[in-house]
């Protein structure tokens, strides 16, 4: 007689099929990651779709299939089931998709009678939050709390993921081992993109911290993209500050990967560094500083007078309110930060 084990068929558990639709800004792009994990737990065994304008920094060990938006996949995705489907987006072309897909249960924002919706009641405070200043400024959740409720989940640490070429990360230890000489690299990215300019500091404190930085014997690596290169030349200029250039965004995660300590205002840098689990030093003005999840890992600094230009691009004021982050203040915070590397 054969035993049960070897009478009984090994039947797999159907995956459960779940599409992300999350177009965005490379940095909610990655910072929408944690809800991979939270599923896995949930579900166990998943096979996750994911459609996006930047797939290259998804982690394609934890997504089944990656799409870029384009017409074919789009053409492609309306065309399949899914168990379930979330749209994070707020735009109307991803809200319309979500719209289109069939699946059994979907979560976030939907198109409905020629307008925005929400597919879920669990939705509504986000989208409300995005509609109205005054009703954010009071929100005291941050992102992934809202976005993990909206897939009514419960937000505990759950991690971010992204897509770091492991080849490319070893070749830059390599060369910082020559560069750096052992000392603790700090990455500064100066810049922070074109839509918000009231996030810059100003450029001779900048200077200033380099210099102090360099003094205390650390190896200042300067960072950022093509809109940042004249400025980094500039810094680089006028310290003994390192700024290899503006790099692809592959090779960019790679070599934050072989920093340290990461000082940036709230940008893409944000998102890249807390999914290295870096130690993070953010400058933050004009957004709600409740919205930011720093897993512990970082420090976030902000004007001593506040500021009054939320979500803005410019300023009424005479002065900007990043002229009171002191450079003082910064190397305190960038201390504490150097002591968390040796713990």
């Amino acid at each position: 007689n054969q035993n049960l084990e070897e009478e009984t068929p090994n039947i797999q558990t159907q995956a459960t099929k779940i599409l992300f639709i999350k177009l965005g800004a490379i940095g909610d792009v990655i910072r929408t990651t944690p809800l991979l994990e939270k599923y896995k737990k949930e579900y166990n065994n998943c096979h996750f779709s994911w459609i996006t304008h930047t797939p290259e920094v998804l982690p394609n060990n934890e997504i089944d299939v990656i799409y870029k938006w384009d017409a074919p996949s789009i053409q492609f995705l309306s065309n399949q089931e899914f168990d379930i489907a979330i749209n994070l987006d707020k735009d109307k072309e991803a809200c319309m998709l979500l719209s289109y897909i069939d699946a059994t249960d979907k979560f976030g924002f939907i198109w409905e009678d020629g307008h925005i919706n929400i597919a879920t009641d669990k939705a509504e405070h986000k989208l409300i939050t995005g509609l109205f200043d005054h009703i954010s400024k009071k929100n005291t959740l941050n992102y992934l709390e809202e976005i993990f409720d909206i897939c009514h989940f419960e937000f505990n640490k759950e991690e971010y993921m992204i897509n770091l070429n492991e080849d490319l990360s070893n070749k830059w230890k390599e060369k910082f081992k020559t560069l750096a000489k052992g000392k603790t690299i700090i990455g500064l990215n100066t810049g922070c993109g074109l839509r918000w300019k009231t996030r810059l500091w100003p450029s001779e404190y900048w200077v200033e911290l380099i210099k102090n930085l360099e003094q205390q014997g650390y190896f200042c690596l300067l960072m950022g993209g093509p809109d940042e290169d004249e400025m980094n030349k500039f810094y680089e200029s006028e310290t003994n500050a390192t700024y290899l250039g503006a790099f692809s965004l592959e090779e960019f995660i790679s070599i934050t990967n072989n920093t340290d300590i990461i000082v940036t205002p709230v940008s893409m840098m944000m998102h890249i560094a807390l999914a290295l689990k870096k130690q993070l030093m953010l400058f933050h003005n004009i957004f709600n500083v409740h919205a930011f999840e720093l897993y512990g890992r970082g420090i976030i600094i902000e004007p001593t007078s506040g500021c009054d230009c939320y979500f803005g691009n410019s300023c009424s004021r005479e002065k900007s309110c990043m002229k009171d982050i002191s450079v003082k203040d910064v190397l305190t915070n960038i201390a504490v930060l150097n002591k968390n590397l040796e713990k």
